[in-house]
């Protein structure tokens, strides 16, 4: 049964957390999709991976495209089930059904931004009233910091 990770930019904008989140992704073996909520948003997530890290390359591709089962991170704006990792970025949505069905599912949304921080409460509730396992990060001086935790009742 998988879980929710909740992390909350505050410090960092996305386009310096997400690198950093799906290099940790790709050390636990883990394919990943990350996914976006208006077709627009992914090229520019395309991008700015093609950027980010300055120091190195998270191999990804857009969902349809060639190769795309051969790749370990695939950008997407419709749930792709074969990925272990989902990360939702810029306000795209997952439900409990979801995430039980996913090793990890991490809900990376920007506190400044009113629509994202309302989604993520929303979702965070549900999951609660649902029973399943949650953990809320939000960034102080540069770091991580778990700040709160739900859990599955068997």
């Amino acid at each position: 049964m998988g879980a929710a990770y909740f992390y909350q930019l505050s410090e960092r904008p996305l386009d310096l957390a997400l690198p950093q989140l799906l290099e940790k992704a790709l050390g636990a073996g883990w394919r990943i999709e990350v996914r976006a909520a208006l077709p627009a948003d992914l090229s520019y997530l395309d991008d700015m991976l093609w950027a980010k890290p300055e120091d190195g390359f998270l191999p990804h591709t857009i969902a349809g495209t060639q190769g795309e089962d051969a790749t370990p991170i695939v950008i997407s704006e419709h749930p792709l089930p074969d990925r272990e990792c989902l990360m939702t970025v810029m306000g795209a949505e997952t439900d409990a059904k979801e995430i039980t069905s996913r090793t990890r599912t991490c809900v990376i949304f920007d506190g400044q931004k009113q629509e994202e921080l309302q989604k993520a409460r929303a979702l965070w509730k549900s999951l609660s009233q649902d029973n399943c396992e949650a953990q809320y990060w939000a960034e102080d001086r540069g770091r991580w910091v778990k700040k709160a935790e739900t859990s599955s009742i068997p």
